[in-house]
């Protein structure tokens, strides 16, 4: 929803497309090998194992991104700004509750997410602003591959990790409720 929005992207996303202007490809194959560069990324800074399992999360991501940019590209094509603004706000929302949820799963983590784990944990840094960082870092790579930039990015690069630190909480509750049901039953 926030690329369609025409109004700048998420950082990430900006600097997927960025790189699909730049090189070819789709945006979701570079999902992908970013992906597997940040996994080998977080255990370097982890000082762990790669975790290869979270290239799943990077197949099913860049897999669902190009299918996502296929059927909205002809269906959703906002034009005001108001519509814009709407694409853009739902794209942060939705983000950050499926960046919520994929962490309380701790199932296979998107690369992204865990590097913002690692962050948060090395320097004790809250959700919010180890986004924030990294944000700051794919923005200045997105603008050397010419991705989408714009105030869009901007709020994204802000608001997605205070929707991560907002949801985060919230979706460990509803899952503890859901796991004690589950136990009553």
């Amino acid at each position: 929803m926030s690329i369609r929005s025409n109004l700048g992207t998420a950082p990430f996303d900006a600097l997927l497309v960025g790189m699909y202007r730049s090189f070819g490809l789709t945006i979701g194959s570079w999902e992908i090998i970013l992906g597997l560069f940040l996994v080998l990324c977080n255990a370097v800074a982890g000082r762990r194992r790669p975790e290869f399992l979270a290239l799943l999360t990077s197949l099913i991501t860049g897999a669902g991104i190009d299918l996502w940019m296929y059927l909205l590209t002809e269906w959703l094509q906002p034009e005001t700004i108001f519509s814009r603004i709407i694409c853009l706000v739902i794209g942060i929302v939705f983000g950050g509750l499926g960046i919520a949820v994929n962490l309380q799963a701790d199932f296979a983590p998107n690369p992204l997410d865990r590097s913002m784990q690692i962050i948060t944990r090395l320097t004790g840094l809250n959700f919010a602003i180890s986004r924030a960082l990294i944000s700051i870092v794919l923005v200045f790579f997105a603008f050397i591959f010419g991705g989408p930039i714009g105030v869009g990015t901007i709020l994204s690069a802000f608001f997605s990790g205070v929707m991560i630190n907002l949801f985060v909480p919230l979706v460990a509750k509803l899952d503890r409720k859901h796991t004690q049901e589950g136990v009553s039953s």
